[in-house]
């Protein structure tokens, strides 16, 4: 029963929670797109979340390919050949460490660009996004392939990214991506300046 909960959470990965609410800074279309179930809902940390679990999906690579190599060998369909298909998993990683690198350079445009350090709220992020595989190592060789095989990038990280770096390029230092997550401190909170003499 808990490999089978396991699957069910992998695949909703790419499922939307509920739709993303649009705001001002919502280019059109990008609220349609499906929201990462347990990803955060702020530009820095899906970029950093999309890191993370896809990061995951390549650390995995070299344990599933015997796997995958089996599988795409036992079941063929007609017409098609055993290295036409195991090099579309081939393509499939060049494709995902170009988008690794993508993120890379966004969350580093932004924890440049901000105000107020990044890192910790993006090495949580990255590690939420991470867990996504956290339930590997307790599923058959035979259904983390399948898993593995399946699995693809939710189509939010893509774009986000773009507008991530985008915007810190562009904003500099006064680019802060998480100001709308906590409120602003009032006049009651801060501190009292020490008297000059």
């Amino acid at each position: 029963m808990p490999a089978l909960l396991i699957a069910l959470a992998l695949m909703a990965v790419d499922q939307a929670a509920e739709p993303a609410e649009p705001t001002a800074a919502t280019p059109p279309g990008a609220e349609e797109l499906p929201w990462p179930v347990g990803a955060p809902r702020d530009d820095y940390g899906l970029v950093s979340w999309c890191h993370g679990a896809l990061s995951g999906y390549l650390e995995l690579h070299d344990q599933v390919m015997p796997e995958v190599t089996r599988i795409e060998t036992t079941y063929r369909p007609p017409g098609r050949s055993v290295a036409a298909d195991l090099k579309v998993y081939a393509d499939m990683q060049k494709q995902s460490r170009k988008d690794l690198k993508a993120f890379e350079r966004a969350i580093e445009a932004a924890e440049k660009a901000s105000v107020r350090p990044l890192g910790p709220i993006g090495a949580a992020a990255i590690k939420k996004g991470q867990a996504v595989w956290a339930g590997a190592p307790n599923l058959t060789k035979a259904r983390l392939a399948q898993e593995w095989m399946s699995w693809s990038l939710p189509v939010r990280c893509g774009p986000t990214a773009e507008r991530l770096e985008k915007n810190a390029k562009l904003l500099g230092a006064a680019f802060d991506p998480t100001a709308s997550l906590e409120p602003a401190a009032t006049d009651a909170e801060a501190p009292a300046e020490a008297p000059t003499s």
